[in-house]
């Protein structure tokens, strides 16, 4: 079973800065899209951004509330995924998870697909933006 492990959370003030990481556990992240959800009680799952898998050029996708503020890179010798948050805003507040992805093309434009994680879900890490 993929599994994957989520840390670098905390509290910041709106307009910091926070670097998550994503860890894999028993198997080669370099193989997968990843992909980084986030989660605010009551509320669906929402696709952040994915990173397509070096052989499809390394491409990166974000969802428009976080574009041109979150950067998301992978170190494959690190067997690591990360999403370097910038511009905090309090919106952002959420339990964030990263996720393995059935295929390159769930990474898609506008964010990685719920509905195509393979990976089991972890248990994320926890951004508070607040002042």
């Amino acid at each position: 079973q993929l599994q994957l492990v989520e840390s670098g959370g905390g509290l910041v003030q709106p307009g910091g800065s926070l670097r998550l990481s994503c860890v894999a556990s028993g198997f080669t992240l370099g193989y997968y899209a990843i992909g980084w959800f986030r989660q605010v009680p009551g509320e669906e799952r929402e696709g952040v951004s994915c990173i397509r898998t070096s052989s499809w050029g390394g491409n990166t996708n974000y969802a428009d509330s976080v574009k041109g503020r979150f950067i998301i890179s992978r170190d494959n010798a690190k067997n690591t995924v990360y999403l370097d948050m910038n511009s905090l805003k309090p919106e952002d507040t959420a339990v964030y998870y990263c996720a393995a992805l059935q295929g390159n093309g769930n990474c898609s434009p506008s964010g990685p697909k719920s509905g195509a994680v393979i990976s089991s879900w972890g248990q994320g890490t926890q951004v508070i933006v607040s002042s």
